[in-house]
């Protein structure tokens, strides 16, 4: 059997607690090390981590990675990237989770890296894209065991395991600075209406509203109502203030990587926010073709991101198309926070594509064009389609194609 140490993904949860004498006595190793990486959850779970990781005797790191996450969420605000309709976030963070863990492996010696996901669910390939690139070992014992959650709490009372007796409340929830995924329980019944309670960020919408200015630079928010503010704390002001007017709710079946549906919830108020006014800015800088054709590059860059292949070649490739679209994505946009909404209602950047002389009705010559100048232009539009209509066969109602022959038939029928 292997020996040596290996470096566990840790939380201090069920599944990861179990981890650790499993692979000291199922898969041979000497030592086993956790690993906790801060992409904004709340300090609860760090402290969770640590108490749980000295009772079970295991050597515990702490690696601060929310400057990197930060600088890749808003790598998907600059493609404007969602899946399947909600800004990705907990795909975003695994890859940098992932990197971070195997620094301290490598720093270690350890010869193996783990993860305590199940066979089921996304993260265990997202973890394991980055892992495999190296020369590590990759082990996966939920995963490989078959171990089911009831296992896992018979596993910890039988060996005294620091967890509650495996009950880590009614919901499964992930938390990060960009976003808080909340799923399990009777949200797994598509029919089942949610309760407020489940919501931590956002508080129920009401009649009140609010504006908000953001400022871009070449596609990346910098700026909120004139103040200069770096990424965590532009993101963290924007999560309260959006989500105190409760923007930022998703409700969703989502369709994951194995194939499997799934209902999630998902609160995102910042990312919900930065994502919408970038939008509304791409709309007065660039042209309708850019915009166009970005649609189908920010499907490609959010599909790569949700498989957690931020690595993948092709991601240089969409990157290095966003590089020269989002020179121009600078100015600034007012939200408006209503109704659970972040609503852009003005914009405004030296680099707009927009004359306001050419659009308005009030004006007669622009730059030489006349409006009589558009008369040519009606008289071509739709010629090809109506050259088309007018050669069309006609079409038969009464009986369609062997309308003679139905009608013997029935001729036929009536003289018997």
């Amino acid at each position: 059997m292997p020996s040596g140490t290996v470096a566990l993904a840790f939380s201090g949860g069920l599944d990861t607690t179990v981890c650790v004498p499993l692979l000291k006595e199922e898969y041979g190793y000497d030592d086993v090390i956790g690993v906790t990486v801060d992409v904004g959850q709340p300090d609860a779970e760090f402290a969770e981590a640590h108490e749980t990781a000295d009772a079970l005797g295991v050597e515990h790191h702490v690696v601060d990675a929310k400057a990197e996450f930060a600088d890749l969420c808003f790598d998907a605000v600059q493609a404007g990237a969602t899946y399947q309709g909600y800004p990705l976030g907990t795909a975003l963070a695994r890859p940098v989770i992932a990197e971070a863990i195997l620094d301290v492996a490598e720093d270690e010696g350890c010869t193996a890296l783990a993860h305590g996901c199940t066979g089921k669910g996304n993260d265990q390939l997202r973890f394991e894209a980055v892992w495999r690139a190296s020369d590590l070992d990759v082990l996966a014992p939920v995963r490989e065991l078959g171990l089911t959650r009831e296992w896992e709490i018979d596993y910890a009372d039988e060996k005294g395991l620091p967890v509650e007796a495996g009950n880590e409340g009614e919901w499964s929830i992930d938390t990060n600075l960009w976003s808080r995924s909340v799923e399990g329980g009777h949200l797994e019944d598509p029919g089942y209406q949610p309760p407020e309670d489940i919501y931590d960020w956002t508080d129920e919408p009401t009649g009140d509203t609010e504006t908000v200015d953001i400022t871009f630079e070449a596609g990346e928010p910098v700026a909120v109502d004139g103040k200069a503010m770096e990424p965590v704390p532009l993101i963290e002001y924007l999560n309260d203030l959006a989500g105190s007017y409760g923007v930022g709710r998703t409700d969703m079946m989502e369709d994951r990587m194995l194939g499997l549906k799934v209902r999630e919830n998902y609160e995102h108020p910042a990312a919900t926010t930065l994502l919408a006014a970038h939008d509304a800015l791409e709309g007065l800088v660039l042209t309708k073709d850019e915009r166009d054709f970005t649609e189908d590059v920010s499907q490609q860059w959010a599909q790569k991101a949700y498989e957690g292949l931020v690595d993948h070649p092709l991601m240089d490739a969409l990157n290095g198309y966003f590089a020269e679209t989002q020179s121009k994505v600078t100015g600034t946009v007012t939200v408006k926070f209503e109704g659970g909404q972040a609503r852009p209602v003005a914009r405004e950047s030296e680099h707009a594509v927009y004359s306001a002389d050419a659009a308005s009705f009030d004006t007669e010559t622009v730059n030489g064009i006349e409006q009589a100048d558009a008369t040519g232009v009606a008289k071509y539009h739709g010629f090809q389609s109506r050259l088309a209509n007018a050669s069309k066969p006609e079409l038969k109602t009464d009986g369609g194609p062997g309308e003679e022959g139905a009608g013997a038939t029935e001729e036929g029928a009536s003289d018997e």
